[in-house]
């Protein structure tokens, strides 16, 4: 029988954009997933050494005793199968001239293939008769609107051929996507043109990438926004990694432009409240999002974690500088979260890659801004004498001040940073899911020493918050609200 969290992983490689890109990709088993990277790193001695990611697919099988599915060169095997395995969703085959017709598919005709492929692994992982049968997708770019055309287009049914009514029939119990262009793929201004010719032309099924396409593939109608799971999967059950470097992405970039990961605006790469990371990845390529270390952290969290924790920003209140007149500010509100024993960030969200959350002064006070939310893995600890997950948030507010002017231009100008601190967490699980979370900001020392008081409500969810008091530089007070819960 499967046993949770280890459910087989299949995964769903993104566009190829030619067919002698269609050719390539069948040429290969893993379709990616297998590749890693080799890049330098500065040590803590200051040394610059290589640093090898040997790719997902590796460090599955190395981390957490995952085998692949291939069996005698079979690309379907029958089984026996073990139902900790990952499998290869290889959608493009039938698109390939050497092994299928060379004509191309619409989306909703991979996603229904998708469901008869998640048939076949239960099968062959001997779980027929297992009625909580689960799998793990994981996406790259279009692979993931593959995986959002199954879970909810009202056309394809569950795995009992029935019509898709509850979300638990689909047999999916988590759902990541690397890169996927969940809000579609815009150019940047003075391009706008060429989103209409690609929607027009449809060449290739490029126009899967447009909102029109878009709607139909996803069963969504005009007044739902294209992130929207339209209640067909939970977007808790969702994790998105949104890439944040827009230069290392060939000539894609420059129609796409900054704000992107050289191919899908930040703001489009997410689900709607879905949980989700930024790490400075391009698409795609050898440095691209698939093949990163933060990339791989944040998935075996995500997949076999055992803690979630959610951070929100409430109540911001920040005091104007000095006493002009007709004077608005915005702020970039950067976070940059570190889980102790790791080289890299798990999520970077900075100023300079377009990647903060960016609000002006108006709408701070009464709105709730989510930083970020992360899942914690106990057996992943490096540190093994401790018993607590230990991560940190660095915290940093940025200003850009905005004066208007009678008669003269208005002027903007980038004020002292309002807010730079780190604060660092530690979190015990003990019995009946009940939390114990210790904290401390870095500017007084780098150990967490208060004890952070929580409340558990209806839901079982503990929740609790760390007041925010600054008077210099400038009277700054906020609320820093902690979810933590119990997960998987």
């Amino acid at each position: 029988m499967l046993k949770p969290p280890y459910y087989p992983i299949i995964y769903v490689r993104g566009y190829a954009g030619t067919q002698d890109a269609v050719e390539d990709t069948v040429a290969t088993p893993y379709m990616g997933f297998n590749l890693g990277s080799t890049k330098y790193r500065q040590t803590s001695a200051g040394n610059i050494e290589p640093h090898v990611f040997e790719s997902p697919l590796i460090r599955l099988m190395k981390d957490h005793l995952y085998q692949d599915a291939f069996h005698d060169g079979q690309i379907l095997p029958q089984g026996p199968v073990s139902s900790k395995s990952i499998w290869i969703f290889r959608y493009y085959d039938v698109v390939s001239k050497d092994l299928g017709t060379g004509e191309r598919k619409e989306i909703e005709f991979h996603a229904e293939k998708l469901r008869q492929f998640i048939l076949h692994v239960r099968s062959a992982t001997g779980q027929d008769s297992n009625k909580d049968f689960r799998v793990y997708l994981v996406a790259h770019s279009m692979g993931g609107l593959v995986c959002r055309c199954y879970l909810q287009n009202k056309d394809i049914p569950d795995l009992e051929g029935k019509p898709p009514k509850d979300w638990k029939k689909k047999g999916v119990d988590k759902l990541f996507t690397y890169a996927t262009p969940h809000g579609g793929i815009e150019f940047r201004k003075g391009f706008g043109w060429l989103e209409g010719l690609r929607d027009f032309l449809a060449i290739n099924n490029a126009d899967a990438f447009g909102e029109k396409r878009m709607r139909e593939i996803l069963s969504l109608d005009k007044n739902l926004p294209l992130h929207s799971l339209n209640n067909r999967f939970p977007a808790k059950r969702v994790f998105c990694l949104v890439g944040t470097n827009s230069q290392d992405y060939g000539i894609a970039k420059k129609v796409v432009g900054p704000k992107s990961d050289g191919l899908v605006r930040i703001e489009n790469a997410y689900v709607k409240e879905s949980a989700r990371a930024y790490t400075f990845r391009s698409h795609s390529g050898a440095y691209g999002i698939v093949n990163s270390e933060s990339g791989y952290r944040n998935l075996e969290r995500f997949l076999f974690g055992d803690t979630q924790v959610k951070v929100n920003l409430e109540t911001l209140t920040i005091q104007m500088p000095g006493k002009e007149k007709n004077l608005s500010a915005t702020y970039d509100i950067e976070s940059i979260v570190s889980i102790r024993g790791l080289p890299i960030p798990v999520n970077k969200r900075t100023k300079d890659t377009f990647s903060s959350s960016f609000r002006s002064s108006g709408a701070l006070k009464g709105e709730r801004t989510h930083l970020f939310t992360s899942f914690l893995l106990k057996t992943a600890r490096l540190n093994k004498r401790k018993q607590s997950l230990g991560f940190s948030i660095h915290f940093k507010i940025l200003p850009l001040y905005h004066q208007g002017k009678k008669f003269l231009p208005d002027r903007h100008y980038e004020g002292q940073t309002i807010f730079d601190d780190r604060l660092i967490i530690e979190v015990s699980r003990g019995g009946d899911d009940h939390f114990k979370v210790r904290y401390g900001w870095g500017s007084n020392n780098l150990n967490a020493t208060k004890n952070l008081e929580f409340k558990i409500d209806k839901n079982n969810l503990s929740t609790a918050v760390i007041q925010l008091n600054q008077k210099r530089p400038v009277n700054l007070t906020a609320a820093i609200r902690f979810e933590v819960s119990a997960w998987n």
